[in-house]
């Protein structure tokens, strides 16, 4: 992570109305909330490890000022073993992102798709590294498809008779 990095996004059909070129940066990438519970330990560990993994995945966007957006990304991965709960994790990654050139629709699918990707590794990785910790085989999670997740939430939206994007300001 890199206060400096700098990636061009979009093209000239994505221009802004001023004729610039569309800008997008990342500022800073990081941790805003990490929990772990193992509720049944330390019986579990006697348990056969036969898991069965739900995962929850949610993102929030909020404009911090003029083209500064944060996006925060929440992972919860639940384990059971049976009707025990090995462990439950979340976390909340979170990214600032400097975005600017983009019209509306292009922004909203920036912020609801390409920030997502960005924040997943690092997510995956967090929640790795606190099952780990909690002392339970490590927990791979298989990339996410965040465009799908994004079309699917229009469409949903579409038939809601909505047209709100999946951000908050």
């Amino acid at each position: 992570m890199t206060d400096e990095t700098q990636t061009e996004k979009g093209n000239d059909d994505k221009a802004a109305p001023n004729g610039k070129a569309a800008n997008f940066a990342i500022q800073r990438i990081y941790v805003k909330d990490l929990s772990f519970e193992a509720p049944d330990a330390p019986a579990i560990f006697e348990e056969n490890w036969k898991p069965e993994l739900s995962l929850d995945v949610a993102t929030k966007t909020q404009q911090i000022k003029e083209d500064l957006h944060e996006v925060v990304l929440t992972l919860t991965a639940k384990v059971q073993i049976g009707d025990k709960s090995a462990f439950v994790v979340e976390v909340q990654q979170a990214g600032l992102f400097t975005i600017k050139g983009l019209d509306d629709e292009t922004l909203r699918h920036t912020l609801g798709t390409f920030c997502p990707n960005i924040l997943f590794p690092y997510a995956r990785a967090v929640i790795a590294d606190a099952v780990s910790r909690g002392s339970f085989p490590q927990l791979h999670l298989a990339p996410i498809n965040f465009d799908a997740i994004y079309e699917q939430y229009k469409k949903g939206q579409a038939e809601a008779g909505k047209a709100t994007p999946p951000t908050t300001h």
